[in-house]
């Protein structure tokens, strides 16, 4: 954990900070799982996946980012079973499995933990996932 408070501390904006520090929080709660820090990625449990193609690895269940442009929160199942919270959830923008948030006041705390929440557990129900 030092790993990470100490990558966060080093963020300059310091609004991105303390958004980060509330991320951090909201995600190890939500997820159940303690947090790891793979480059500059902060990630929650982990699973294993394999493509049709043959390629296969280890991610994070849930992870985000402190970019200087925004956060970035990794929704790994995307957002396709999340649109009608998606409609109330605040200001962000998307990508297949990326949140692009400029800070966490533009969103509805609690519609995002739920989000957040539902990715974990579709997760949960579609893969082995454990704690790093």
């Amino acid at each position: 954990m030092d790993e990470i408070t100490n990558f966060i501390s080093r963020i300059d904006n310091e609004s991105r900070k303390a958004d980060s520090t509330a991320l951090l929080s909201i995600l190890e709660k939500v997820s159940g799982y303690k947090p790891f820090l793979n480059g500059s990625i902060i990630g929650f449990g982990k699973y294993h996946y394999k493509y049709e193609s043959g390629r296969e690895g280890d991610s994070a269940v849930i992870a985000f980012s402190p970019r200087k442009k925004n956060l970035v929160v990794y929704i790994m199942p995307g957002f396709s079973d999340f649109e009608e919270l998606l409609t109330t959830l605040g200001k962000y923008k998307l990508g297949k499995s990326c949140l692009y948030i400029n800070k966490l006041s533009d969103l509805k705390l609690d519609i995002f933990e739920q989000v957040a929440e539902l990715s974990v557990k579709y997760m949960q129900n579609n893969y082995k996932c454990k704690n790093v």
